[in-house]
């Protein structure tokens, strides 16, 4: 299962996990209490509650780059265009906005 700490300007807002029956979204209980705290898209506002998808939230698949961009980043690896997470944790952990992306090693990962 891949995860993924997401950052809203440099704070860790949340979790975000693929699973076998789709995506889960959740904020850390911590950012929830800050009084600055935002969220991370007006799609997933800010709740203690587990957000599910059986595909990856729009706002997260809108992080991905397009066009030539994109097809830098496939050349370069061994990732199928349709495995959108993959993507994201390839080419978001410094993309342009407050939302960062930061991939969660498995310690079943090699």
């Amino acid at each position: 299962m891949k995860t993924a700490l997401i950052q809203y300007k440099g704070k860790a807002a949340g979790i975000l996990k693929e699973t076998d029956e789709g995506y889960e979204f959740s904020y850390f209980p911590e950012y929830l209490s800050g009084a600055d705290s935002q969220p991370v898209s007006l799609t997933l506002p800010l709740s203690d509650k587990l957000f599910k998808s059986p595909v990856l939230f729009p706002f997260f698949d809108g992080l991905i780059p397009e066009g030539w961009l994109l097809d830098v980043a496939l050349r370069n690896t061994d990732i199928s265009e349709l495995d959108r997470f993959s993507l994201l944790l390839l080419c978001c952990k410094d993309c342009i906005g407050a939302v960062s992306v930061i991939p969660i090693k498995d310690e079943n990962d090699e």
